[in-house]
């Protein structure tokens, strides 16, 4: 089995992961209706992508007969 033939010191394996960071996740606004949503993907306020409707939401009076 394979053993590191010197001990990595501490500054060396932090230099080795300083590009290990969490980066805040990518938001565009709706073009519809002006919700913040992920890129690509359809919005899920009023199920609109790319200027088309994609998604049926359900409106207000069907939500109150259920």
């Amino acid at each position: 089995m394979a053993v590191p033939f010197r001990k990595v010191s501490k500054t060396s394996g932090r230099m080795r992961r300083t590009h290990y960071k969490i980066e805040a996740a990518s938001v565009v606004k709706c073009k519809n209706c002006g919700a913040s949503i992920k890129p690509h993907r359809a919005c899920p306020e009023c199920g609109f992508y790319k200027g088309k409707n994609v998604l049926e939401k359900e409106s207000s009076e069907n939500k109150d007969t259920k």
